[in-house]
C-alpha cells in the first residue's frame, strides 16, 4: 500500500510539473496528447522543461533530489540544457530532530549519550539528504564531529529505488532518446554511490586513506577518523576548524592568497588522479574550508572515485597532447586504448577533437566552461561510437566541480599552464629514469626470490622441452606407420579384387 501510494505521488508530481513533456517528444503516436499539451489548460508548461524537471525532483524528496545531482554529471548522456539545470540542486534539506539523533548514536553504542562523549551538541551543525552532523567532544577532551545517518532510510531507499527503476524502464520504451540515454544504467549506478554513502565505516576507510595519502602536504589537510567512536550509522572525525571556501571575501581578509590558492587546487586534484589514482568526487564549495595557514581542508568522504594504472596513463598522455596540441596523438590514444571501434579513421577523430579543444587555449579560465567543452566532446564520442568509461565520468563530474571553484575563487587563472608542468613530472617519473628505478626497487623482493631458482627452472624448462620434442616425433612417427598400414592394407584388397575379377572373366571367355 505505502508503495502504490508513493507511486501515486510521483505520478501527481509528473503530472503537475509536466514531466510528460520527455516521452512525448519526438513521438509520433503521441501528437493528439502534445496538442493537449499545447493548451497548456493548467499552466504544467509555463516554465522550461529543464527547470520543472529540477522542481519535481525538489519535491519529491531528498532521494530524489540527491539522484538529481548524481544525474547532472551524466553530460555524456543528458541535453545540455538539463544537465545545467540539474547541477543547481542543492543538498539542503530540513534537519531531523536532535533528540531521533541522540537515540541512533546511543542505539548504535548500547549506552547513553553521556557516557558516550563528554559534551555533545545537540543542534546540528549541518545537514544533507543522508546524514547531519553535530560536534561533540571525546571523554579525552579532544573536539569532534559526529555524523549520523537519518533513521530508517534504508527501506525508503529501496522503495525509492525500486520506483526509480521502473520509472526508468518506462522512459526507455516510451521516449524516443529513452534507449540511447540508459536511463536504468544510471540509475544502477546511483544506487551503487547511494549504498555506499550509507555505510559510514566505508566513509571513514576513505578518509583515512585520503589522509595518509597527503600525511605529509603542505596543500590539504583531512580529518582524523576516531575508530573506537564509527560504526555503519555513526561516524566521528576530527573536528577542523577553517572558513568556507566560498567565503572568497573573508579568505582574503585573513590574508590568504587566492590565486596561490586556486593553483593548489588544481595541483592537488592532479595529485589525487595521477599520483594516487585515488580521488575525492564530490569538491563541490560545501565540501572544503580553509585553514588558517591557506591550506585545503576536505570534508565528506561518502564518494571517492579510483583509477588503474592503465587509466592513468591514458590520462596523462591525452592531458599532455591536449597541452601541446597534438590531436593526432590523442586520437591514436582512443584507439589503441580500444574505446572507439577499430576501424575509425585517425584523421576524422583527430579533426573532431581539434575542432573542440583549438578555440579554448591560451584563455583564461573566466572565458572557457569545460561543461560546454565537455558536451561537444561527448557528442564527438558520441559520432564516432567511442565506449564512455565509468570510472572517467566521475573523473569529468571532479572537474566541473574544480573548474567551479577555480573559476569562484580566480577567473584569471590559466588551467593549462598550472597543470602542464605537473603533468609533464608525473610523465617523467612514469616513463623516464625515475620511473625505471621506481619501478626495480618496487620489483626487487619479488627479483631477489626468483634469482635463486632461475638454474633450476632453466634445466626443467629445457628438459621438458626436449622430452616433449622426442614425445611429439614418436607419435608422429606412429601416426605414420598407421596411416602406411591403412593404405598397404586398401592396396592388398584392391589387388584381390582384380584378381577375383580377372579370373571370373577368364571363365566366361
Amino acid at each position: 500500500m505505502r508503495r502504490l501510494a508513493r507511486l501515486a505521488k510521483i505520478v501527481w508530481v509528473a503530472f503537475r510539473f509536466g514531466l510528460d513533456e520527455f516521452p512525448l517528444a519526438g513521438d509520433p503516436t503521441g501528437r493528439w496528447l502534445r496538442r493537449a499539451r499545447s493548451l497548456d489548460l493548467f499552466g504544467r508548461y509555463s516554465a522550461p522543461r529543464a527547470v520543472r524537471l529540477r522542481r519535481a525532483l525538489e519535491t519529491l524528496g531528498p532521494i530524489f533530489v540527491k539522484f538529481g545531482q548524481v544525474l547532472s554529471t551524466r553530460r555524456d548522456l543528458l541535453p545540455q540544457d538539463i544537465a545545467d539545470e540539474l547541477a543547481k540542486l542543492q543538498d539542503r534539506v530540513p534537519p531531523f530532530p536532535s533528540e531521533v539523533a541522540v537515540a541512533e548514536i546511543e542505539r548504535a553504542f548500547g549506552k547513553p549519550i553521556g557516557e558516550i562523549f563528554a559534551t555533545f551538541d545537540r543542534a546540528p551543525i549541518a545537514s544533507a539528504s543522508i546524514a547531519q552532523v553535530h560536534f561533540a567532544t571525546l571523554r579525552d577532551g579532544h573536539p569532534a564531529a559526529v555524523k549520523v545517518l537519518r533513521p530508517n532510510m534504508l527501506p525508503v531507499i529501496h522503495r525509492d529505488l525500486e520506483l526509480l527503476d521502473a520509472a526508468a524502464g518506462l522512459v526507455e520504451r516510451t521516449w524516443s532518446q529513452g534507449r540511447r540515454l540508459k536511463p536504468r544504467e544510471v540509475v544502477g549506478e546511483f544506487a551503487k554511490y547511494l549504498h555506499d554513502e550509507l555505510d559510514l565505516v566505508r566513509e571513514g576507510a576513505n578518509a583515512s586513506q585520503l589522509r595518509r595519502n597527503f600525511a605529509r602536504s603542505p596543500l590539504l589537510l583531512v580529518p582524523e577518523v576516531y575508530w573506537d567512536y564509527t560504526l555503519t550509522n555513526v561516524m566521528t572525525m576530527e573536528r577542523m576548524h577553517g572558513t568556507p571556501i566560498s567565503q572568497v571575501d573573508t579568505l582574503r581578509a585573513q590574508g590568504i592568497d587566492i590565486p596561490k590558492l586556486a593553483r593548489a587546487g588544481v595541483e592537488i586534484f592532479f595529485s589525487q588522479v595521477f599520483r594516487d589514482g585515488f580521488f575525492h568526487a564530490d569538491m563541490h564549495p560545501g565540501n572544503i574550508l580553509v585553514a588558517a595557514d591557506g591550506r585545503y581542508i576536505a570534508l565528506d568522504f561518502g564518494i571517492m572515485g579510483t583509477l588503474t594504472d592503465r587509466d592513468k596513463n591514458y590520462l596523462a598522455q591525452n592531458f599532455l597532447a591536449f597541452f601541446q596540441r597534438d590531436y593526432k596523438r590523442v586520437a591514436q590514444a582512443h584507439v589503441e586504448a580500444g574505446w572507439v571501434p577499430p576501424g575509425t579513421r585517425v584523421d576524422e577523430f583527430e579533426a573532431a577533437v581539434r575542432a573542440v579543444c583549438e578555440p579554448v587555449f591560451d584563455r583564461p579560465l573566466k572565458e572557457i566552461s569545460f561543461g560546454r567543452v565537455l558536451l561537444r566532446l561527448f557528442q564527438t564520442a558520441r559520432r564516432f561510437n567511442l565506449e564512455v568509461q565509468p570510472q572517467l565520468v566521475m573523473l569529468q563530474k571532479t572537474l566541473l566541480n574544480i573548474e567551479g571553484l577555480g573559476r569562484q575563487l580566480d577567473p584569471d587563472l590559466d588551467l593549462w599552464t598550472t597543470a602542464k608542468p605537473y603533468l609533464e613530472r608525473w610523465m617523467q617519473e612514469q616513463i623516464g629514469w625515475r620511473g625505471l628505478v621506481r619501478t626495480l626497487v618496487a620489483e626487487a623482493p619479488t627479483w631477489a626470490n626468483l634469482l635463486p631458482e632461475l638454474p633450476r627452472l632453466a634445466h626443467r624448462a629445457l628438459a621438458e622441452d626436449r622430452l616433449k620434442r622426442i614425445e611429439d616425433r614418436l607419435e608422429a612417427l606412429v601416426v605414420e606407420e598407421r596411416r602406411r598400414t591403412r593404405t598397404l592394407r586398401a592396396l592388398a584388397w584392391l589387388a584381390a579384387a582384380c584378381a577375383v575379377g580377372a579370373f571370373w572373366l577368364a571363365l566366361r571367355g
